[in-house]
């Protein structure tokens, strides 16, 4: 279904945001003479991603996925944009830290709504179509933005993330999701109206 198109443009974004992130703190992290801090401080976001993902079962039901999708893409382009500003390892791990709130419930909510959009029978496809896009764009990045990085500094990496995240809060803003089974049961209702009576003419 088309549906499922921009959802996995969004995790390709979500993995180009990773991607860059990784690049512009391992960059930082160097610049500032402490490079053994890099993966530290990747953790302490992924720390903050897991609990905010734990945390999505509290969400109220009447928050639609959409809305979350949303929610999540928002707050992750919010987020990054101090990550351009950060120049001390203190000011970045508070920074990167806060940012993982918003990383599991984008993934978690994406792939709720994958679930939703393609039919049962081609949902293992799709959530491994789904995971390559998040995969891919995550080493993309990774290739992309450790030559900026080296070449104009961590903002350049950073800066490319922040734009991932704009892409993606976009595409999320203007993208309708259509549910499979609501779009069967529509077909069904018209298929009804469109065949005629029995003893009626065709």
């Amino acid at each position: 279904p088309r549906s499922v198109h921009p959802l996995r443009a969004a995790l390709a974004l979500q993995g180009a945001m990773f991607g860059a992130c990784q690049a512009g703190i391992t960059a930082l992290t160097e610049r500032l003479g402490q490079p053994d801090q890099a993966g530290l401080v990747y953790a302490a976001m992924g720390v903050m991603s897991a609990v905010a993902g734990l945390s999505m079962a509290a969400v109220p039901a009447h928050l639609g996925l959409t809305t979350r999708w949303r929610a999540a893409t928002a707050a992750a382009c919010a987020l990054s944009l101090p990550l351009l500003w950060t120049e001390s390892l203190t000011a970045l791990y508070a920074t990167v830290t806060v940012l993982g709130i918003a990383y599991a419930p984008h993934l978690i909510t994406v792939f709720g709504l994958t679930e939703r959009v393609v039919p049962p029978a081609r949902l293992a496809e799709a959530m491994a179509l789904a995971t390559s896009a998040l995969v891919g764009g995550q080493a993309l990045a990774v290739a992309v933005t450790g030559r900026l990085a080296e070449s104009y500094g961590p903002a350049a990496a950073f800066g490319v993330g922040s734009l991932a995240a704009a892409l993606a809060c976009l595409i999320a803003l203007t993208a309708r999701p259509e549910s499979y089974t609501g779009r069967t049961a529509e077909r069904d209702r018209h298929a009804r109206v469109a065949d005629p009576r029995p003893g009626e003419p065709s």
